[in-house]
């Protein structure tokens, strides 16, 4: 790289322009964020009325009667999806630190990064969920049987799909 002049960190962030669309890569970086401040806006209300759940569940009557292993599934399960409110919180509170600091483009990067990560913690807490409920319904084999399948299904939607489809292109 030559004479030891680099550009600001900012202007390496920025993005190449998407195919197929004609816009300058500061109109990418400012639709991408729109983007993903809109995804973790819908995202981040869902985990936190299912973090909101998961709090009053041990004020229930019946949670005395749940064995041990319930209760770790629950632990799991409430941490997970604390993990992933928080992740989902992050680039909000980000963005303001770093408003007007010309940092869009690491926002975008670290905010999809974080996006990314807090469905990982929201996939597995969401099987532990399940885990537990067909525990306490069901018990025996059920609770084995759907957190396999749940967790297949989640992964191969959540990931597995855009993942084979990054791949192949």
């Amino acid at each position: 790289m030559g004479t030891g002049t680099r550009a600001p960190q900012h202007q390496q962030d920025e993005p190449r322009a998407d195919r197929g669309r004609d816009e300058a890569p500061a109109e990418q970086l400012d639709r991408n964020q729109t983007e993903l401040m809109t995804e973790l806006r819908v995202a981040g209300a869902g985990v936190q009325v299912l973090f909101g759940f998961l709090l009053i569940v041990p004020f229930n009557a019946r949670w005395g009667k749940v064995s041990s292993f319930d209760r770790a599934v629950y632990f799991v399960a409430l941490i997970c999806v604390a993990v992933a409110a928080v992740l989902l919180i992050a680039p909000m509170i980000h963005h303001r630190l770093l408003f007007r600091e010309g940092e869009k483009g690491y926002l975008v990067r670290v905010g999809n990064l974080d996006a990314i990560v807090a469905m990982v913690f929201l996939s597995f807490g969401l099987t532990a969920i399940l885990v537990l409920i067909s525990n306490v319904v069901f018990g025996g084999v059920a609770p084995v049987i759907v957190g396999i399948v749940a967790a297949a299904t989640i992964g191969w939607l959540w990931f597995g799909v855009a993942l084979l489809k990054r791949e192949h292109r």
